[in-house]
């Protein structure tokens, strides 16, 4: 199921990721798009997500929980991490309509892109949300 919450959370690495890719987006992004870090999302009637990094379109929801589609969810791995939560996360954001989920490792600083029609690495070191029109340098994140 993952790290608990108290393993997971407070860990510099994970901050510094989540840190680089809120103050990225609301730098560049702002006019565009509302950036919020961890905040819960409503994906199902009775299930709940948070994203480490959620972006919204347009100005701040008015709602203090999503109840709809962020055009991208993000997930920062920590070393508990299970593959069949993460893939249970992915899912869940995919089924619920997010178009863009994006999954980065601090430890290796590796970054994947998952969409509706796919996933795979990031090899050219930019995280990109194609229906959004948002490109975030993984070299401003990993600094």
């Amino acid at each position: 199921m993952g790290a608990p919450w108290s393993e997971t959370w407070g860990r510099s690495d994970h901050s510094d990721v989540q840190t680089a890719i809120a103050h990225y987006l609301r730098t560049h992004y702002k006019k565009r798009v509302w950036t919020g870090v961890a905040v819960r999302v409503q994906v199902r009637e009775t299930r709940f997500r948070i994203p480490d990094v959620t972006v919204m379109p347009g100005s701040k929801p008015d709602e203090r929980i999503i109840r709809k589609p962020p055009i991208v969810a993000v997930e920062i791995l920590s070393p508990d991490d299970r593959a069949g939560y993460l893939e249970e996360k992915i899912n869940d954001y995919l089924l619920f309509g997010v178009p863009c989920i994006w999954v980065i490792n601090p430890e290796t600083r590796r970054a994947y892109i998952h969409t509706p029609h796919g996933s795979h690495e990031v090899r050219d070191g930019v995280l990109r949300a194609e229906s959004a029109g948002i490109d975030v340098p993984l070299s401003q994140i990993f600094e």
